[in-house]
């Protein structure tokens, strides 16, 4: 079986061969543990894939917690990003919607999709082909932050949740919403054409104790987005992938109502016999492994505990589950060995799969 075929059979409950799993290193833990990481990377090249020996050059890498960087950078929308750790994430510090009379003027980024004539279009088509047949997933992916966030990259925080909040306020958010989601369906159109297998669409709905905003403000207002950007890849034949951190559990039916096959929920946050009680067997669950305490402060007896308890719960025989890490100082390299061992381990939990 592919690795394309088996990823198809997880997400569509056909009796994959093994658990899919993917592990994602930040080079800030290449910068902080060096060679000690990379032996234990290439201990385990089941779980890492594709890793080689000096694959990163991690001599000349550099990262501290406690040193932050003056690092500004503006995206194509306009809004001003701050980066205060290097290999990390950034807050939006400049929001250029902040006065929403700014709106009547403001003109939306061109879209960075390629514009292909005829021949070019032939050509991409044959590049993705041969990529199925030699059985690659052909995926395509949004920036992170694609539409509820972008709308608070542009407005500023407080800004956007009044736009929810103030009537008044809905038909310039309507505005905004549809100024985004054009933004967007450019990008589905480009991987609609090209073939691609499966859409990722990303960005954070919860925060650590429940959603953002109300369920009912989400099924009014980004429910339909999702719909509208999402659909016509179903309709296409792909197949649909939405990451979002935090707590998501009162929206997650909703996200496979609007056309979701593959939920991306955080583990301990929602609660694994929750996650298992509301939404197993509705669609794939890759589940988000916890970062913020068992895997960088834990022993490798609650990461072998806790990778153990998720497939057992989450996963079957049938499929509809896959595994999601990503690695963060101060994670030990001894926890990051622990997390592949019981990755290994437990990913023949419920072999055989086929029938």
């Amino acid at each position: 079986m592919t690795y394309r075929e088996n990823f198809i059979r997880t997400i569509t409950f056909n009796n994959p061969q093994w658990l899919h799993y993917d592990i994602h290193i930040n080079p800030a833990m290449w910068a902080v543990y060096k060679g000690e990481l990379e032996k234990i990377v290439l201990k385990y090249p089941a779980v890492f894939r594709g890793y080689t020996k000096g694959s990163v050059d991690y001599d000349n890498m550099s990262f501290s917690a406690e040193t932050l960087d003056d690092n500004f950078v503006k995206d194509v929308w306009g809004c001003k990003w701050h980066y205060p750790l290097r290999y990390m994430d950034g807050v939006v510090v400049g929001h250029p919607l902040e006065d929403i009379s700014r709106l009547d003027s403001f003109v939306p980024p061109h879209s960075p999709v390629a514009e292909l004539n005829d021949e070019q279009w032939e050509h991409e088509i044959k590049n993705v082909q041969a990529a199925k047949d030699r059985g690659e997933i052909v995926s395509g992916g949004t920036e992170h932050g694609f539409l509820f966030l972008r709308h608070t990259y542009l407005r500023g925080f407080d800004n956007a949740m009044l736009d929810y909040a103030d009537e008044d306020s809905h038909d310039n958010l309507r505005r905004i919403y549809d100024m985004i989601i054009g933004y967007n369906i450019k990008l589905v159109n480009y991987h609609i054409r090209r073939g691609s297998d499966y859409m990722e669409f990303a960005e954070d709905l919860g925060t650590q104790t429940g959603t953002i905003i109300s369920p009912k403000t989400f099924r009014k207002w980004i429910k339909p987005a999702y719909a509208a950007l999402m659909q016509p890849c179903k309709k296409a034949g792909m197949y649909i992938g939405l990451h979002s951190d935090g707590k998501t559990l009162d929206i997650l039916e909703d996200q496979i109502e609007a056309g979701v096959d593959v939920v991306n929920p955080q583990d301990l946050c929602n609660g694994i016999d929750e996650l298992a009680r509301r939404i197993k067997g509705k669609a794939c669950i890759r589940l988000d492994i916890d970062r913020q305490s068992v895997v960088p402060y834990g022993t490798p007896k609650d990461i072998d505990d806790l990778i153990h308890e998720e497939v057992e719960k989450l996963d079957s025989p049938k499929g509809g589950f896959m595994l999601l890490c990503g690695l963060y100082p101060p994670t030990p390299p001894r926890n990051v060995e622990a997390l592949a061992k019981a990755i290994e381990k437990y990913s023949t939990m419920w072999l055989p799969r086929i029938d």
